[in-house]
């Protein structure tokens, strides 16, 4: 993503695919393997590694990065070379995530671009309905029968997006 002053700047994301939960995101404007491998033991802590982490075969993750996710316990599933749609979730979570927000935006700096998609994962886990999900976000809502109130819209991301929920009267 390019910021104002044409700096580029990366974001790696792990994503849950069970429920489409973004566990862990970060920007950074110089992504070195140490750093990934440090974001992956961030993404995870105490004993909440997963048994298999599926990732491309990028140069950012290096050796420090495999023997980290080695130590970690974790075993690591490589998807084929130059073959996105062995990893159809994160690559339709980046895709919505350009085309809903980061389109809209021009970054400042790591700062901004941190919390912009910052809010956006938060719309995105508890409004966003899901087709793979029964129409349903990553974190499950509660269906409000129309006797409960009327419908009245908030605004997300400066309005950008909007939920809404029904308020008693």
């Amino acid at each position: 993503m390019p910021t104002i002053r044409f700096k580029l700047l990366y974001v790696l994301i792990v994503l849950e695919h069970s429920r489409r939960r973004v566990l862990h995101f970060n920007v950074t404007a110089h992504p070195t393997a140490l750093w990934t491998a440090q974001q992956i033991v961030e993404a995870f802590p105490w004993d909440s590694a997963p048994k298999y982490l599926l990732r491309d075969r990028d140069a950012i993750y290096g050796e420090e990065l495999r023997k980290r996710i080695h130590a970690m316990g974790i075993e690591q599933v490589l998807s084929a070379p130059r073959s996105p749609w062995q990893n159809p979730f994160v690559e339709r979570l980046i895709g919505t995530l350009r085309r809903d927000c980061l389109d809209h935006i021009i970054a400042l700096n790591e700062c901004h671009l941190r919390h912009v998609i910052g809010r956006y994962l938060s719309y995105y886990h508890d409004w966003r309905t899901h087709l793979s999900l029964s129409m349903d976000a990553p974190n499950p809502r509660v269906v409000h029968p129309p006797e409960q109130g009327r419908v009245v819209t908030f605004p997300e991301l400066g309005g950008l997006h909007h939920h809404y929920e029904r308020l008693a009267a």
